[in-house]
């Protein structure tokens, strides 16, 4: 599982011009998931997720959660973050995992995220979607397992 995580001060998505996720301060997140991919590594990715130390405190260091500052969640589904560039001009997805079961995952992961007490939005999995933030920091990490 991999996740691109963005600290923003706002992100929506929209699919055919129909805004279905939108959040103030938190996370956009963009979500992949690889066939091996199990519910135990989505627990692992939603929890280190949730508390990552990546909002500052009053002195500027990153010392806050997204738990402590009630920070909400944009999560997008993105099998091309399995995408692999190394051989051609053309990305190779093979590592992605079947729609059924990135869909499945997908799910849990937003769902494990909830049970923690987070606002989470998400886009529409599988469709064609126009993603908009602003990146506050700009941070941006990834989370891997």
């Amino acid at each position: 599982m991999r996740v691109v995580l963005q600290r923003t001060k706002e992100s929506s998505v929209r699919v055919n011009g129909e805004t279905v996720g939108q959040i103030d301060a938190g996370l956009t997140l963009l979500v992949g998931i690889t066939h091996e991919d199990t519910i135990e590594d989505v627990e692992y990715v939603a929890d280190k997720v949730v508390n990552l130390r990546i909002f500052e405190d009053e002195g500027g260091k990153m010392n806050h959660s997204l738990k402590d500052v009630n920070g909400q969640i944009l999560s997008i589904s993105q099998f091309t973050l399995y995408g692999d560039c190394k051989k051609g001009r053309r990305p190779n997805f093979m590592n992605a995992a079947k729609p059924e079961l990135a869909k499945e995952r997908y799910d849990q992961f937003n769902d494990v995220l909830r049970t923690k007490g987070i606002d989470v939005q998400t886009g529409v999995f599988g469709a064609m979607m126009d993603v908009s933030l602003v990146n506050d920091g700009p941070v941006t990490l990834i989370v891997e397992r």
